[in-house]
């Protein structure tokens, strides 16, 4: 049996697109013997075994600029590869520092997979100096893991190395996504806590490439009679709750809890997958909301995966992007023409069932790892 190390920033209970995206693998992958090194959110280190995988996770410091800082994690590397002899090295990136870390320890018959998320988009001044370590890390890489074909074509770090991406889409989780014993009445509650008007519904972190204020900013040439339930939390929380001041169809949610997260998904009319830039470079929750019949309104976002997961006037709907009267009018169009609706909504599932799921995923993954 061969044997994986990934190496990821975080990990489950941790909540985050990349984290989830790992976790995925570790599970859906039990032919091979895993296990993961990743930062601990405090200080203290600790190990643990979850759903068979050992964690280990590096206590911190602090982060700057979402990098995790810890002093001893290339002690901590070096140990568990000599402990562990992985055959094979997942890392999940953008990671810098424990990108510089592996190129560093990495034996030469280790194989290394780097799963490539995203770009580094916004920390330009930041990415100036860590490029020299990223195309090291990329020329020392055996396989690039990408999640989509849409991303390869505009991301410049990986242009010398096509020859070594393999496309690998993010898993959903159908289990995850199965409905509760009493998800018919909780769908049910939430209808009539908003006057059984139409919910157009987002979640996610409250961050800038999230798009949250052109949502808001469209709220103004929305005609239907809806709600827009904005669920999530994150450092523009504050920012985008004034832009949002004294307008009743707006509502915060904040964290809504794991078990009501399918029932507000399939409550709701639309899905608002408002993110600008190619940051969102796939959407797990994009996907999860189209499996459970949420049909969504996204930007046309060059370069990203997004318009990959949701084919644009096929599983959803799509305008041009920062467009904000463009997408008022497509959420009044699904709002109003209920036969699109059901139609997208049925072909949006079936792309998750036949795409996105670990059974379709898992060969593309071997190929990977080999």
């Amino acid at each position: 049996m061969k044997k994986v190390l990934h190496i990821s920033k975080y990990y489950y209970p941790f909540k985050g697109g990349v984290e989830d995206v790992c976790k995925s693998l570790v599970d859906g992958m039990p032919e091979y013997e895993q296990k993961v090194l990743c930062f601990n959110e405090g200080s203290e280190d600790s190990t643990e075994i979850i759903d068979g995988a050992e964690i280990i996770r590096k206590g911190i410091w602090k982060e700057l600029c979402r990098q995790p800082l810890s002093a001893g994690f290339y002690g901590m590397l070096k140990r568990t590869i000599s402990d562990y002899k992985p055959d094979i090295i997942h890392i999940h990136v953008p990671n810098p520092l424990v990108s510089l870390c592996t190129c560093m320890l990495i034996p030469k018959k280790t194989k290394l997979v780097i799963h490539w998320h995203s770009d580094i988009i916004v920390q330009p001044v930041l990415y100036f100096f860590f490029r020299m370590i990223e195309q090291w890390s990329l020329r020392r890489a055996d396989k690039i893991v990408i999640t989509s074909p849409n991303y390869l074509t505009l991301s410049a770090p990986l242009a010398r190395h096509k020859d070594k991406c393999v496309v690998v889409p993010n898993v959903v989780s159908l289990e995850k996504l199965k409905p509760s014993a009493n998800e018919d009445e909780r769908i049910a509650e939430i209808k009539a806590t908003y006057g059984n008007k139409p919910l157009v519904f987002f979640m996610g972190r409250h961050v800038s490439y999230k798009g949250i204020p052109q949502l808001i900013e469209s709220e103004r040439y929305i005609e239907s009679d809806c709600k827009i339930l904005i669920a999530g939390s994150g450092p523009m929380t504050a920012e985008m709750k004034e832009m949002a001041k004294d307008n009743e169809r707006i509502v915060f949610l904040g964290r809504i809890p794991d078990e009501d997260i399918t029932a507000y998904m399939r409550a709701a009319t639309v899905f608002a997958f408002p993110s600008i830039t190619k940051n969102e470079a796939f959407g797990v929750v994009l996907a999860e909301a189209m499996y459970c019949g949420a049909v969504p309104v996204s930007f046309t976002i060059p370069g990203s995966g997004v318009n990959w997961v949701n084919v644009k006037d096929e599983t959803g709907l799509e305008v041009e992007n920062r467009n904000v009267r463009e997408y008022a009018a497509a959420i009044d169009r699904l709002i109003n023409d209920e036969p699109l609706r059901t139609k997208l909504s049925a072909a949006a599932k079936q792309r998750v069932e036949k795409m996105f799921v670990m059974e379709s995923v898992k060969p593309m993954l071997k190929e990977a790892w080999g």
